[in-house]
């Protein structure tokens, strides 16, 4: 039973292009379920929205690259103001960017980390995945190999932020604090 659940999970769908205005570039993400699959989402206006796009449609550079610096905590959290729900949070001097949510159940979260995975795997880019308990979904995103938050980070959690997760997050609100 376990390895039929990990079996269904595991199994990820490559991007899908959608037909969608051009300045939206939209994209769907899904897992594999037989429930409805959470996609992407385009649902904000004007200046915060063509912040929002410009980032989502923005891909991550390679971590190698001798051009990737961590930026300054100003820097920060001025990026921060386009990627609405996450907070900075500094843990052993290394800035980070970070988000909570509550899911319904435990396979909710697994099913939540998947179409994270699928992000991060087509960007290049990890973030740390917790879930602990049986419904707290925390994420911590930073560039592990600068220690510290790159233009990579704001990229990754901005197209963290346009899944729609209607069917996966519980009605209770997720408190981003540890």
């Amino acid at each position: 039973m376990a390895a039929l659940l990990l079996h269904r999970f595991v199994r990820i769908h490559r991007r899908v292009p959608v037909t969608a205005p051009a300045a939206v570039g939209a994209a769907i993400f899904c897992a594999s379920s037989s429930s409805s699959v959470p996609h992407l989402e385009m649902s904000t206006s004007g200046k915060e929205a063509a912040a929002k796009v410009e980032l989502s449609t923005k891909s991550c550079v390679p971590c190698n690259s001798k051009d990737l610096h961590a930026m300054s905590e100003d820097s920060a959290n001025k990026s921060l103001e386009q990627v609405t729900g996450w907070e900075l949070k500094t843990e052993g001097e290394i800035l980070k960017l970070h988000r909570a949510w509550k899911v319904k159940n435990f396979v909710k979260g697994l099913e939540f980390f998947q179409l994270v995975a699928a992000i991060a795997e087509e960007e290049g880019h990890h973030p740390d995945l917790h879930l602990v308990g049986w419904n707290n979904v925390k994420i911590d995103v930073w560039t592990h190999s600068v220690r510290g938050l790159t233009d990579n980070d704001f990229i990754l959690v901005a197209k963290i932020n346009e899944l729609k997760l209607e069917s996966i997050l519980s009605k209770e609100k997720a408190t981003t604090h540890e």
